[in-house]
């Protein structure tokens, strides 16, 4: 029985596959680093959103009448559901949006997915009630889980290979600004006037205005704002080059590239020469989950990558979301828990900076377990830093930099591990997924600190252990991942 030769590649084929190879000989940033900005001012929203319930839900609960206490448990139960059902949004619109920005292109997405997310903030500054503060929540979960998938797609897809984790990062770092911005606001914003370090003294919840009880509608009305003017900036993006060549739209891919060529001769004397052609696979599916699951290699990356985002966004959803409501719980007094999250949360920037310094250097996955690490010793300041407001800031510190920093990074492996006419579908499964992982690790947080004594250093420290032992099992599962640091997108996912 003869072989089936194979079909050799047409004239056009060979084309687009050197205008790939163009873009990827290029060794340095090539696009104008206005478009990093607008970006990074949707992430700077996102993270806004995602850690703005961390200190100012205290103030919701009580003005809203869910608790009568800023230290009960019950508030960090509550949280847990709510937070769970941002999850469970942000993993439908991740299933149910992402592949489409496969199918029609990247940019058109990133508008549609930011404006559903500002929207979800809005409604969520005008709630009178929990189950409309929880749907709210919904709706803006269904605009991050989508954005966050096609925003890691795009970067990667016109990053250089040598930098993919670096500029990924990049973007990780303005998060870092939002997240602060989140935390200090709502510090500020909804906590009382205390003398420090126990609160702040200018803080406002106290003060007889209208932010003596909705502080957080505020937080949440800035949230808005942030992301309508991200939404209009958002339609001065180019397209992915990789999308275009993968739909038939060559002529719009190599007019981008050579601009990029040119913008990289501003910087550098020649070019490197042309790499290897490799194919470009021009087949979009009008299903893009077909691409991954009738092939064995990604549907074996996507469970394990689920996995990885299953038990590491345990940890990173009770701290991101619920640090503060925990350290209360724990026997922290109100609002010196916000203070320590609030100077804690410097790690996030750190994270990652961290990560674009260091994230090319080694393989994705061998930053997992050093991350692991650094969150676990972080638990355990805390824990011994129950009447010790510097041991415990350093604490809060050190979980910030260890749950973040392997986070931009595997951002970046998952982009890698799926081709592009199925990246941020196959990221969309991973990762939205894996968010399930973060509501139900804040659930199990909150019944265990309804059992646990408050102000007990032994029973913070089993709670401290528990948090980092889902991140050390998310660390060990990515050990099995493909390594993918350094190379041609096409190379390791053709």
């Amino acid at each position: 029985m003869t072989e089936t030769p194979p079909i050799a590649p047409t004239q056009q084929e060979m084309e687009n596959a050197k205008i790939i190879a163009r873009q990827d000989r290029i060794p340095i940033w090539s696009l104008s680093f206005l478009f990093i900005g607008i970006l990074g001012l949707g992430y700077i929203f996102i993270f806004f959103d995602i850690f703005n319930i961390n200190v100012s839900f205290i103030q919701t609960a009580l003005t809203l009448g869910w608790a009568t206490s800023p230290t009960a448990s019950a508030i960090t139960s509550l949280e847990g559901f709510v937070v769970l059902l941002n999850l469970i949004g942000y993993v439908i619109g991740a299933l149910l949006l992402s592949p489409l920005s496969d199918r029609y292109g990247r940019r058109e997405m990133l508008i549609i997915t930011l404006l559903i997310t500002g929207i979800g903030s809005i409604f969520n500054g005008l709630v009178t009630n929990y189950w409309e503060f929880a749907l709210a929540r919904f709706v803006t979960g269904i605009g991050v889980g989508a954005d966050l998938a096609i925003v890691n797609s795009y970067i990667n897809e016109v990053a250089p290979k040598n930098g993919r984790a670096k500029y990924t990062s990049f973007l990780f770092v303005l998060a870092g600004i939002g997240t602060v911005l989140a935390v200090w606001l709502g510090l500020i914003l909804t906590t009382p006037a205390t003398a420090f370090p126990n609160g702040l003294p200018f803080a406002l919840a106290n003060t007889g205005t209208f932010l003596a009880t909705n502080g957080w509608r505020v937080m949440y009305g800035i949230g808005g704002l942030l992301s309508l003017i991200g939404v209009l900036l958002r339609f001065g993006l180019p397209e992915s080059t990789r999308w275009l060549i993968t739909h038939g739209r060559p002529k719009e891919a190599d007019r981008i590239v050579s601009e990029m060529e040119a913008r990289a001769l501003e910087s550098m004397e020649e070019l490197p020469p042309l790499p290897e052609s490799l194919p470009v696979v021009q087949k979009p599916q009008p299903v893009p989950y077909m691409e991954i699951l009738k092939n064995s290699m990604y549907r074996n990356r996507t469970i394990l990558l689920f996995l990885v985002w299953f038990f590491g966004y345990m940890t990173v959803y009770i701290n991101a979301a619920g640090l503060s409501s925990i350290l209360a719980g724990a026997g922290f007094g109100f609002p010196e828990n916000g203070i320590i999250v609030a100077l804690g949360i410097t790690g996030f920037v750190v994270a990652g900076i961290m990560a674009s310094l260091l994230g090319d250097k080694m393989e994705r996955k061998l930053w997992l377990p050093i991350s692991a690490a650094i969150t676990f010793v972080g638990g355990l300041a805390i824990a011994f830093g129950l009447n010790n407001l510097t041991l415990a800031v350093i604490g809060a510190f050190l979980i910030f930099v260890g749950m973040d920093f392997w986070v931009p990074i595997t951002y970046t492996w998952v982009t890698e591990s799926f081709p592009t006419r199925a990246r941020a579908t196959g990221f969309a499964m991973a990762d939205g997924l894996g968010h399930l992982g973060g509501g139900i690790g804040l659930i199990i947080v909150g019944a265990l600190l309804a059992t646990m004594k408050s102000g007990s250093v032994q029973s913070i420290l089993v709670l401290f252990i528990v948090i980092a032992s889902f991140q050390i099992i998310s660390a060990v599962i990515a050990q099995f991942g493909p390594r993918t640091a350094n190379k041609r997108l096409d190379e390791v996912s053709p």
